[in-house]
């Protein structure tokens, strides 16, 4: 019985931009309508026939991979850290994407350094309850896709997590960063069950890795 295509799943935004020089080193191409950009396609043919590329936001990418709706994908340590599902496996640090995801207030906000409650705006409720209780504070977070920065200006939470790479948006919109929480890194990730049953994906993760710690190999030298 011949076997199905493999589904490789990416992330829209800032982060594809540096994974597809990384993807394409390890042979997995996109078909020329996937540069398109008024193309409104989520699915594209690749140049190996049976691999398959689907474009989906970063949260949903691990879902889909979790759930073995795609075998393999690329994703920021921060969307692993969120879901913390235990049928993903991240074997490569791609070493692209970088940024942190920190907390932050109104540069003239009031200091609540030690308030035993805060409400923070995040779409990352998970990884905002787990840092502060590790300070012993109860957090509540009020769940945003979006728009983060407008949550103090507009009294909704006095403080913000989110994913920071210049600072540049923070200033911007009045805040500051007060607290870093985690470095963030490109992972790629697979599907545990589909790593066990399928050599292609092995084969992949293989070429993967390879393929990092060329680049490594080649920062080092230079």
């Amino acid at each position: 019985m011949p076997q199905s295509d493999l589904t490789f799943a990416v992330p829209k935004g800032r982060l594809l931009d540096d994974a597809l020089p990384v993807m394409e080193r390890a042979g997995v191409v996109p078909e020329a309508g996937f540069h398109d950009k008024a193309n409104r396609a989520l699915c594209f043919a690749t140049t190996r026939d049976d691999l398959r590329l689907i474009r989906a936001r970063a949260f949903d990418v691990a879902t889909f991979v979790a759930h073995g709706a795609a075998q393999i994908g690329i994703v920021g340590s921060d969307v692993i850290e969120e879901f913390d599902y235990s049928v993903l496996y991240a074997p490569v640090d791609l070493d692209i994407g970088h940024c942190h995801l920190a907390v932050a207030q109104a540069v003239d906000g009031e200091d609540t350094g030690g308030a035993s409650h805060v409400r923070v705006a995040t779409k990352y409720p998970n990884i905002t309850r787990r840092f502060y209780e590790r300070a012993g504070v109860q957090a509540e977070c009020v769940k945003l896709n979006g728009a983060m920065e407008l949550a103090p200006s507009l009294g909704l939470a006095g403080r913000i997590v989110d994913l920071v790479s210049t600072g540049r948006t923070l200033k911007q919109n009045g805040l500051v960063e007060t607290q870093r929480i985690l470095d963030i890194t490109a992972r790629l990730i697979v599907n545990r069950a589909a790593l066990k049953t399928d050599a292609r994906v092995a084969e992949l993760v293989e070429t993967f890795r390879r393929e990092a710690e060329a680049r490594a190999n080649e920062k080092a030298a230079a």
